[in-house]
Formats: C-alpha cells, sequence, structure tokens
C-alpha cells in the first residue's frame, strides 16, 4: 500500500503561486491514478485535479481550470498541483489521493489512500 505525504501549503498574497507536492512511498507511485482535493473551513472536501497513471490524461473541475494544472513523475514518486493567481477562495487544507488502477490512462477521481493535508492561505 502506497503512503502519500503533500507538502507546499504555506501563507501567500492574493495573485501569487504555489506548487503543492504529493509524495508517494511503500509502493511505485506508478501503479496509481491520482488526484487533488481540497477543503475550506466549514465546507465539504471539493474535487481539485486528477491524472492517470501515465500523466497523459488529466481531469479538471470546472472552477479550477486554466489556474491549476496537476502533473506527475513516477520516477520520483511526485504528483504536482500548480496553482496560479490564488485567490483568498482558495484558502483550503489540499489533500491528495491514489488509487490503485490496472489502466495507464484511466482517470480516478478519488482514492483508496490519502495523504494528511497540506495547508494553503492566500492573504488578500
Amino acid at each position: 500500500q502506497v503512503q502519500l505525504v503533500e507538502s507546499g501549503g504555506r501563507l501567500v498574497q492574493v495573485g501569487n503561486s504555489l506548487r503543492l507536492s504529493c509524495a508517494a512511498s511503500g509502493r511505485a507511485l506508478s501503479d496509481y491514478a491520482v488526484s487533488w482535493f481540497r477543503q475550506a473551513p466549514g465546507e465539504e472536501r471539493k474535487f481539485v485535479a486528477a491524472i492517470s497513471r501515465n500523466g497523459v490524461e488529466t481531469l479538471y473541475a470546472d472552477s479550477m481550470k486554466g489556474r491549476f494544472t496537476i502533473s506527475r513523475d513516477n520516477n520520483n514518486h511526485t504528483v504536482w498541483l500548480l496553482a496560479n493567481s490564488l485567490e483568498p477562495a482558495d484558502t483550503a487544507i489540499y489533500y491528495c489521493a491514489a488509487k490503485l488502477e490496472p489502466t495507464e490512462q484511466a482517470i480516478f477521481v478519488g482514492g483508496d489512500v490519502w495523504g494528511q493535508g497540506t495547508q494553503v492561505i492566500v492573504s488578500s
């Protein structure tokens, strides 16, 4: 079973960018489709982006298109989420999730394994 650790979250000013990392250990990340979610205070956890095992296929929540980019490097067991033009509404805990997936090109929203999250605060 893979273990996931998110990092990169911090306090930033409006308009800045952040790159969040999801580092995997315990099993090859290349066996997993990965997705990012976020949870703002008092709200439900929401889907942000997902990527297939081979990194070819990606999917974004409609509200995230254009500002967020998901990517991965299986050799380094890491999935990233680049967030640009950050707004106060992007303040949330960001989680990555992994799903063991037999098909390299398949997208899966959600996962069997979740990280502990990394906090992003966007200040105006």
